[in-house]
């Protein structure tokens, strides 16, 4: 009796010394996932990964661990994410995935990525619009040459405002040289000058503000 009380003491003892002293694989494992992505810990999250987090897991917003790392532009997690064949298509509360977010923000490192495992061009955003719509508002020049790059990419898609990339590279824009060379892009690509909802077109709006160089662009 002796004996077996003492051996029991013996393991109790050592199961409090292996509570006290987790392995690292069990802390991983007790640390969230979206901590990991949010604090750009790459081989925290391959653990998460390998011993079964979710890799579409979601924050209290609806953003997934891609999308996390997008805006946080930690492009070795989103590469680590990718691999392991997180969506990159996943929408939010507020309709942003990881490729539409990367496109408005002019990450183009990230949309090629995207664009090479599974980017699709019919999921929008909150505003009914692509990738590459606010990337021309936004100025992104590279982005926007990814993007038009890409055969079968909706150019002249109209979003809920009723503009295309080309009106709001204009109207949005403030007709400075990268604005030139996003319009001078999005014309070289296929880009119709689409009037408004009111009717005026893109070139009308150029001659209105003033960008006599758009203006150029546009008639040439």
């Amino acid at each position: 009796m002796k004996v077996l009380i003492f051996l029991l003491f013996i393991s109790l003892n050592a199961c409090g010394k292996n509570l006290s002293q987790p392995s690292k694989e069990n802390m991983v494992l007790e640390r969230n996932v979206i901590e990991l992505v949010k604090s750009n810990d790459v081989e925290g999250v391959r653990m998460a990964l390998e011993n079964g987090a979710d890799v579409n897991t979601k924050d209290s917003r609806g953003r997934s661990l891609l999308l996390l790392a997008a805006v946080g532009k930690k492009v070795k997690i989103a590469k680590l994410l990718v691999e392991y064949k997180a969506d990159v298509n996943l929408q939010d509360q507020q309709l942003d995935s990881p490729f539409l977010y990367a496109g408005a923000n002019g990450q183009a490192e990230l949309v090629k990525l995207f664009l090479k495992n599974g980017a699709r061009f019919d999921i929008f955003n909150r505003y009914n619009g692509t990738a590459l719509i606010p990337a021309c508002e936004r100025g992104h020049v590279e982005t926007v040459k990814v993007l038009t790059n890409i055969l079968g990419f909706p150019i002249n898609h109209v979003n809920r405002l009723g503009w295309t990339a080309l009106m709001e590279a204009v109207i949005l824009g403030d007709g400075s040289f990268k604005y030139q060379q996003i319009v001078q892009i999005l014309k070289s690509r296929g880009a119709k000058d689409i009037a408004d909802k009111d009717g005026v077109t893109t070139l009308q709006h150029a001659k209105l503000l003033g960008f006599d160089e758009i203006v150029k662009v546009l008639e040439s």
